[in-house]
């Protein structure tokens, strides 16, 4: 494997946000849901339309993991008004921390991590936080590992069906 390389990601990286996010997802929480509510999500959360608008938001932040000139994960962090969840001006949310399933356990995951760390720290926030899927207990010993622990819940619709997320954060 080549070095992996981070940089910061703009509107005109749409296409490749657009394919590792709707990829990875449907990997990851494909086998879990209906085929109907996996299809309205990607179709609404992957549009050229809502991504552009994610990317173009001045609170959100994307960056894209390379090996070589191979995409293979991608981060989003939000501050601000962009933040998923009502937070304070102090925090920033880790919303996405997306990597393709040949590079799991390849510390993609966890350099995308520490980029977030780093721009946490950059822009002087106080706390990390996140929400992740009851039922995905990889991504929640990741986070455990890093130092998260839980704070509260929230419902996260998919399609029909209302799925449970742990709320998580780190305080730095």
């Amino acid at each position: 494997m080549q070095q992996i390389r981070i940089n910061k990601a703009t509107a005109d990286d749409l296409n490749i946000i657009q394919l590792i996010g709707s990829v990875t997802f449907a990997e990851t929480f494909g086998p879990y849901n209906t085929e109907a509510n996996m299809q309205r999500y990607l179709e609404e959360s992957f549009s050229d339309a809502k991504l552009l608008e994610e990317l173009r938001h001045p609170g959100s932040h994307f960056f894209i993991a390379f090996e070589g000139s191979t995409p293979v994960g991608y981060l989003k962090l939000n501050t601000g008004a962009a933040q998923t969840e009502a937070q304070d001006d102090t925090a920033i949310e880790i919303e996405r921390i997306y990597v393709q399933r040949d590079y799991h356990g390849k510390k993609v995951g966890q350099l995308l991590y520490e980029k977030a760390l780093e721009v946490a720290r950059m822009l002087g926030k106080s706390f990390l936080w996140l929400g992740v899927w009851e039922n995905n207990p990889r991504a929640i010993r990741f986070y455990e590992k890093n130092g998260f622990a839980a704070f509260d819940k929230h419902i996260f619709r998919m399609g029909e069906d209302e799925q449970t997320d742990i709320l998580m954060k780190k305080m730095l």
